[in-house]
């Protein structure tokens, strides 16, 4: 079977390297799937949420790994994808309450300040996340 062998790497870490069937990510130019075969590419990421179809074990089930992704780009190419970002969170690591709390400090302070815009964007992306994650989205 053709697989994606995919790598995200943070600026701190490397988070998750695997095999995959389907990656959906979102780009500054809009939300991009790639499958097997996808011609070389090499793109912006947008601040959203990361979406990784694994192979399934021998025997087992194929499952959906869910990530909130802050900035970066990725490179594609002959099936091998390198996810390079400033700030990533698995969907496993957000505590859903602490990131609705952070988006309503970032509301209460207003759109006047640009670092709070950005907790603003940061707190509803890790929301859509955990929210995808465990089904309720």
């Amino acid at each position: 079977m053709a697989e994606l062998d995919v790598t995200v790497t943070s600026v701190n870490r490397m988070v998750w390297h695997g095999k995959a069937k389907a990656v959906v990510l979102k780009t500054v130019l809009g939300d991009m799937g790639i499958l097997v075969g996808h011609e070389p590419v090499l793109a912006v990421l947008a601040d959203g949420p990361l979406r990784i179809d694994t192979l399934p074990e021998e025997g087992g089930e194929s499952e959906s790994l869910w990530f909130a992704v802050h900035g970066g780009f990725f490179s594609l190419d002959s099936n091998v994808m390198h996810i390079l970002v400033e700030y990533t969170e698995m969907a496993s690591e957000i505590d859903l309450e602490r990131a609705k709390a952070a988006k309503e400090r970032a509301e209460a302070a207003g759109a006047d300040d640009e670092d709070e815009v950005e907790a603003l964007r940061r707190a509803e992306t890790r929301i859509d996340v955990a929210m995808a994650a465990s089904g309720k989205r």
